[in-house]
């Protein structure tokens, strides 16, 4: 497998580039992350990445800079240039630099993707990457539907949003904007609307501690899941089993 890296200090540039590129396809790991030249060159050194996406403008070392510095260093690696300069002079002096392609923002899924079977033909000009089967992006909705399952059968366990965010590159804010456009609820009114339904089936088993019941949906303190319960019930626990004539 190849490997990659992305040094832009525009976060929505590099979750694009993720998102965006068929990794698979072109047997490219998922890319590492760099912000500005100087953290491009320790990832350089770290990683020997075989194909770099630059910025040209960033913070403590620009793309020209990090581009004169990486090439001297590895100058077997493919370096492909982002930037939102529409200018064929900037274009020129990259290629000049060592950039084997020049790419704008907003970025477009076939155009990097060109960039990016351009790099690895130039790395292995015998691969056959025409019979590999393209890997199908995945949508928001579809993460949105996979972190609902996730809750459905994990409901007990602490939520990290940035899981799925780091592993589907979409933003934690977005992932919860189409969460509650396509279930009507956030992702953690979620997670408490199955804990308090699932709370209430267990507290109709008299045998059951409430206390025990508290660590099986993940409470750490059973006061604070008797608040929840209050709060989303309008009773405590303890009412809710008079209620119903449940006793231990």
């Amino acid at each position: 497998m190849y490997k990659a890296l992305i040094v832009d200090d525009e976060k929505a540039v590099q979750i694009a580039v993720c998102k965006l590129g068929k990794w698979h396809t072109y047997h490219i790991d998922t890319p590492a992350l760099a912000s500005n030249g100087k953290e491009g060159l320790y990832a350089m050194r770290e990683l020997r990445p075989n194909i770099v996406f630059i910025d040209m403008q960033m913070p403590v070392m620009n793309g020209i800079d990090f581009l004169k510095n990486a090439k001297k260093e590895f100058p077997d690696a493919m370096y492909i240039v982002i930037s939102g300069y529409d200018d064929f002079s900037y274009a020129q002096n990259s290629i000049r630099l060592g950039a084997i392609d020049y790419i704008l923002k907003p970025i477009m899924e076939e155009e990097l993707n060109a960039s990016i079977k351009k790099a690895v033909s130039l790395l292995n000009p015998n691969m056959d990457i025409t019979a590999d089967t393209e890997e199908q992006s995945i949508s928001a909705g579809e993460v949105a539907a996979i972190i609902k399952d996730y809750i459905d059968k994990n409901y007990n366990q602490n939520l990290r949003l940035s899981y799925f965010s780091d592993k589907y590159y979409f933003s934690k804010e977005y992932l919860s904007k189409i969460f509650k456009g396509n279930y009507n609820i956030g992702i953690y009114e979620y997670v408490l609307e199955v804990r308090m339904k699932r709370a209430k089936e267990l507290l109709l088993d008299g045998s059951l501690k409430i206390q025990w019941i508290s660590d099986r949906l993940g409470y750490t303190d059973s006061n604070y899941f008797s608040k929840a319960f209050r709060t989303y019930y309008g009773m405590t626990p303890s009412q809710f089993r008079k209620d119903h004539e449940i006793y231990s």
